[in-house]
């Protein structure tokens, strides 16, 4: 006689006021393909990082976007990534973003990352972003769509 499966075990859902869990999404203005086909989005590999010298939220990133030239951007991820974590990381960035500078430093394009909670919520709301990578190696430059 053959002995009897395991009983199956219940999983318990997510709490629901758990950090991880989204708020209510912003709405944003609708757009056109046009509009949205107006994004470069590529990959870039993270090549150097340092703490921002005068901001306490960002990191400054060296990037190899495959145009054989490094760009530079400050990201606002330093609570949730060290400079240390980010070193040889893939990235999807927006590569057509005007330059902009951050508090001294020059920023060439905005890394893409998902939050749990918006930039603006209440300083005691707990906020984790994740920085949004492609799932497998894939060369530097590389087209997103």
């Amino acid at each position: 006689m053959a002995d009897a499966p395991p009983p199956a075990t219940e999983s318990k859902p997510a709490n629901p006021t758990t950090p991880t869990t989204p708020a209510v999404p912003d709405t944003k203005a609708t757009i056109t393909f046009d509009e949205f086909a107006k994004l470069d989005l590529r990959v870039a590999r993270v090549v150097a990082a340092v703490n921002h010298p005068s901001a306490d939220k960002l990191l400054k990133l060296t990037l190899d976007d495959g145009s054989g030239t490094a760009r530079q951007i400050c990201a606002g991820i330093r609570a949730d990534y060290t400079a240390e974590s980010m070193v040889g990381k893939l990235i999807v960035i927006v590569a057509n973003l005007a330059p902009r500078v951050i508090r001294g430093e020059e920023s060439r394009g905005m890394l893409l990352a998902a939050s749990n909670v918006p930039k603006d919520a209440a300083a005691d709301t707990p906020r984790r972003v994740v920085v949004l990578s492609p799932s497998a190696e894939i060369a530097p430059g590389s087209i997103v769509s």
